[in-house]
């Protein structure tokens, strides 16, 4: 099969590629890299700074360049509804143009769009998240933004175009699951996301009568939105409280060699205060040995038919919480922080594996006439 992969998100793309190509299918990957993370593709599009004449003239020199050789595809999947760095008015045409000149077409329900902040500002479908905490709504800036560009605008319309054109929607966490499955039950697919797990060993089990090294990532923009800046104070007060038991190293936008060095010699790793699911971070960290505080909720167990391991610390979105879970989980004693490592090294190795996963997406690919 002749597959294209569209956009990026966290590494998903390139991932997924790799397990699909070790299947033996012929894949292409073509996307901006998700910006500075600059993750492996096949064909660049990067677009230069916004605001520049000049680099938003090269950019559309290179996607003229680029749009007329993606043709002849069995399968085209999108990373998201705005899969090009591109305003979403000017965007409906290259989908027409995907859609008239390659076989089926899919879009991923991976991150931000316009089903995840209808739902999730609904206050009833979940009992919090990136918008909500019970029927009070969360007001960011950010949140804000999204929300004229997403609910009222034309990022909005572009996402309900496609979501009715397209042949399938294939959703990445429980929570876009929650989202889609409502209004495109008949087409849309629960894949996890997939982990390369090849050439991953863990790095750093933790020896009883040591410190509980904690790991969190701050970016300051997003630090409020993720929670990371409830997460990081808990960690605080946990250090101050039991000095003897935890060390924590903070990353607050250093480079990402730093960064890795920094995760991979932890035990711990805080991430996404407000989700019910790990993400590709955190089911990164996790492959490795790392023991993810954050979503881990019943009803995403269930949905992967999960019901042994309870790797994930989960919390709920208050430092309390975040505070008494820890101290519960992994300073108390009640639990074997080393097994808590082994389990989520063996829950990813079941449900993220990316051949395992590659292959539910061909199954998907094939289900759709």
């Amino acid at each position: 099969m002749k597959i294209l992969l569209v956009g990026e998100y966290s590494n998903v793309h390139w991932t997924l590629a790799e397990g699909l190509r070790a299947l033996g299918h012929e894949v292409t990957v073509v996307s901006d890299g998700d910006g500075w993370k600059n993750y492996p593709r096949d064909i660049d599009l990067r677009r230069g700074p916004v605001g520049s004449t000049r680099s938003t003239l090269r950019y559309f020199f290179d996607i003229a360049r680029v749009w007329p050789q993606l043709r002849g595809y069995d399968v085209v999947q999108l990373i998201n509804p705005v899969f090009l760095s591109l305003k979403a008015e000017r965007l409906w045409p290259f989908y027409r143009y995907l859609r008239k000149h390659n076989g089926r077409v899919f879009l991923g329900a991976f991150g931000v769009d316009y089903f995840w902040l209808k739902v999730g500002m609904d206050c009833r479908t979940f009992r919090y998240s990136d918008f909500n905490i019970g029927a009070e709504l969360r007001h960011t800036s950010e949140g804000d933004i999204w929300t004229r560009d997403w609910l009222h605008g034309p990022k909005g319309e572009l996402n309900l175009r496609i979501a009715d054109d397209c042949d399938g929607i294939i959703t990445g966490l429980c929570e876009y699951e929650m989202c889609y499955r409502p209004f495109y039950s008949g087409k849309t697919r629960f894949i996890p996301f997939p982990i390369n797990l090849s050439d991953i060993t863990p790095t750093c089990l933790y020896n009883p009568g040591e410190k509980v090294r904690f790991f969190i990532g701050i970016q300051k923009s997003r630090s409020a939105y993720k929670g990371t800046d409830i997460m990081y104070s808990a960690l605080l007060r946990l250090q101050a409280d039991y000095p003897e038991l935890t060390d924590v190293q903070k990353a607050e936008n250093v480079p990402f060699e730093q960064y890795q060095q920094m995760l991979t010699s932890s035990h711990v790793l805080l991430d996404q205060l407000y989700s019910y699911t790990p993400a590709m971070n955190a089911l990164m960290g996790m492959s490795k040995g790392l023991i993810c505080v954050g979503g881990g909720e019943e009803e995403q167990y269930e949905l992967l038919g999960e019901h042994e391991l309870r790797p994930i610390v989960n919390v709920q979105p208050s430092e309390q919480d975040v505070y008494n879970q820890i101290y519960r989980r992994l300073l108390s004693g009640d639990e074997d922080v080393r097994q808590l490592q082994l389990d989520s090294i063996e829950y990813v190795r079941r449900h993220h594996d990316h051949i395992k996963v590659a292959r539910r997406y061909l199954d998907f690919y094939a289900s759709v006439c």
